[in-house]
């Protein structure tokens, strides 16, 4: 749900009318939050038990190597694994170790009743006091960064939607190279709702996925789709009742762990490499478009109209 709100910062000494909406925007996000129903079991307590794990190194995920499967769970559940800055820079620290470490292939999911409800909307509020201009391109460049390392990760990346995925929570799973998801997973990109655009070369990866006019749908018209929709359209490669759906899926990744390593990592490279170039050019552009348009009037109207609707729930 969330946009790279820590980059819709308004700049004090020109824009008044819009640091006024944002402190609005402020005031409604404190009303709106929420707590969140927990679902510990849902990541795997076979998985974790007796793995060698990095929970301690981190606060906002946990990484599991157990049976040749480096796994990185986002562990957020109070924030439904909204993304916060310091997250993004652990991901990308973790898929770097990940692409180094010796396991086969590695595995991106949700600990709880989430995926990733995409960006932390407090991103911006710990960081209001900072240069602005700084401020935005810092921001900026830690999530492209964490985008660039989804585009060279060297071997098989897998998402388990494991519940709603919303914002970059979905876009990203366009650069994941098998995407499970349980029956209860949702997809979602509001970004035209916040006055934003798509990212995680989504703009590139959902056209070709789904084709133009749902790609068009999904990323400008905040169409919500269901696992099944998701399916359909290509973004998922599987769907699971939710029931099983931890037990059949680890299943199916213990045996692909088996495979040999280096056989499946250079036939992913090789399949990967036509787009790589222009993926960091989408990347790119992306980035740009949504560092520029961090201050515009529209976003800044967009969001203060989301917040008041939420404030009324």
């Amino acid at each position: 749900m969330h946009r790279l709100f820590h980059s819709l910062c308004p700049d004090y000494t020109n824009k008044m009318q819009s640091n006024n909406k944002l402190n609005t925007c402020i005031k409604m996000l404190d009303k709106t939050q929420k707590d969140v129903h927990l679902l510990p079991n849902l990541v795997s307590s076979e998985t974790i038990k007796n793995a060698r794990n990095s929970e301690s190194k981190y606060k906002n995920i946990q990484v599991v190597y157990k049976d040749n499967i480096t796994t990185i769970v986002m562990k957020r559940p109070e924030k439904k694994n909204a993304l916060s800055m310091e997250a993004y820079k652990e991901i990308s620290d973790a898929l770097e170790e990940a692409g180094n470490d010796d396991s086969v292939i590695a595995v991106l999911t949700g600990y709880g009743d989430y995926f990733s409800s995409g960006n932390d909307l407090n991103n911006a509020l710990g960081r209001i006091n900072g240069n602005l201009e700084d401020m935005i391109k810092e921001s900026t460049n830690v999530v492209r960064d964490f985008i660039c390392k989804f585009i060279d990760f060297p071997k098989p990346l897998v998402a388990m939607v494991n519940g709603p995925a919303i914002g970059i929570g979905t876009t990203i799973l366009g650069l994941c190279d098998l995407v499970f998801a349980s029956d209860q997973a949702t997809f979602n990109t509001p970004f035209s709702k916040l006055g934003q655009h798509p990212e995680a070369c989504s703009s590139y990866t959902f056209p070709r996925i789904m084709g133009l006019s749902k790609a068009i749908e999904v990323l400008l018209f905040n169409k919500t789709l269901t696992a099944r929709e998701a399916f359909n359209l290509g973004l998922v490669t599987e769907v699971f009742p939710d029931s099983t759906f931890q037990q059949e899926v680890w299943a199916r990744l213990k045996s692909y762990a088996t495979f040999p390593k280096n056989c499946l990592a250079l036939s992913k490279q090789l399949v990967r490499s036509v787009d790589k170039e222009k993926l960091h050019a989408v990347c790119k552009k992306e980035m740009e478009l949504l560092a520029q348009r961090a201050n515009s009037e529209d976003s800044l109207n967009a969001l203060q109209q989301f917040f008041s609707r939420k404030s009324k729930i």
